[in-house]
């Protein structure tokens, strides 16, 4: 049994049941943030505790703008993950990058809009680091399960995450690859945002589903294309999350992201606002008890 890992995992709806968690309970948590998009999903894989929220709900009802991302990295939080892996499907910028291979990214480049992006705000102010949004270990971990599940990985790459629903313009793709990015996605931001601030290690395996609208030739990117390479390589992701449990060092060895926020919250002891740090508790109890 590996001591101190609690693997939090956010990914699509059917995940859960196709990876068989020993011992497996469903769970309702609630948020002082809102509603998050279902129960959570808690067992053991290899000794292992595993936690899993599908991010957009039961039968998919929640479309990438309305998932209350603070309130599912809340209650991941509040239901003791120490580590958070996300599953997503993505559409692939680069030539390399097949629809079918898996990617573990290490950096982003934001193109959300309007969506809640931090759990700090007036009352009590707080900027954590996120020019390395992703935890090298983790992902590092996640790229060899994926390996080793039979998938073709690339470690390292740029996501851009996108509002949608919608997916880009022709115009749009051929930009985002003039900025370098890698592959695309709607979910990642503010995801990895939060996740910083709640002091998880966060990181993304992204499943290429198509390559966007780029390509000269290529059918544009669709959501039958889309369904049909995810439920191809849908064994292969849980394949992949079994790996991981199984692959994980004895013991859960200190990682920086633990302590991101020291140094981070900049409001002074007596001007924080009450109502909001109750709202922290579980995100920031740690740092706001000194």
């Amino acid at each position: 049994m590996s001591a101190g890992w609690h693997i939090g995992i956010i990914g699509g709806s059917g995940l859960a049941q196709g990876i068989e968690l020993d011992d497996a309970q469903e769970i309702e948590v609630s948020s002082p943030f809102g509603a998050p998009s279902g129960p959570v999903t808690t067992g053991r894989l290899s000794g292992v505790r595993v936690t899993f929220l599908a991010r957009h709900g039961a039968g998919h009802a929640l479309s990438p703008s309305t998932v209350n991302y603070r309130a599912n990295i809340d209650v991941l939080k509040r239901c003791g993950v120490t580590d958070l892996l996300a599953l997503s499907a993505i559409g692939s910028l680069q030539e390399g990058l097949a629809p079918g291979h898996f990617i573990a990214v290490d950096q982003m480049i934001d193109r959300t809009q309007g969506r809640a992006n931090s759990f700090f705000g007036a009352g009590l102010v707080a900027h954590v680091s996120m020019a390395d949004p992703t935890c090298p270990r983790l992902s590092a971990l996640a790229a060899d399960a994926a390996e080793a599940a039979g998938g073709t990985v690339q470690r390292g790459g740029c996501y851009i995450a996108i509002e949608g629903p919608q997916f880009s313009t022709r115009a749009e793709s051929h930009l985002y690859r003039q900025w370098g990015a890698h592959v695309i996605g709607m979910t990642a931001m503010p995801e990895a945002r939060l996740a910083r601030e709640a002091e998880l290690p966060y990181a993304l395996l992204g499943m290429v589903t198509d390559y966007d609208c780029w390509r000269e030739g290529e059918a544009d990117a669709d959501v039958t294309q889309v369904l049909a390479v995810m439920k191809a390589n849908a064994a292969t992701a849980r394949q992949a999350v079994r790996k991981l449990a199984a692959s994980l060092p004895p013991e859960r060895d200190p990682s920086p992201i633990d302590r991101a926020l020291d140094g981070a919250i900049m409001t002074a002891p007596g001007a924080r606002d009450g109502k909001l740090m109750a709202m922290l508790d579980a995100v920031a109890g740690r740092a706001l008890r000194y």
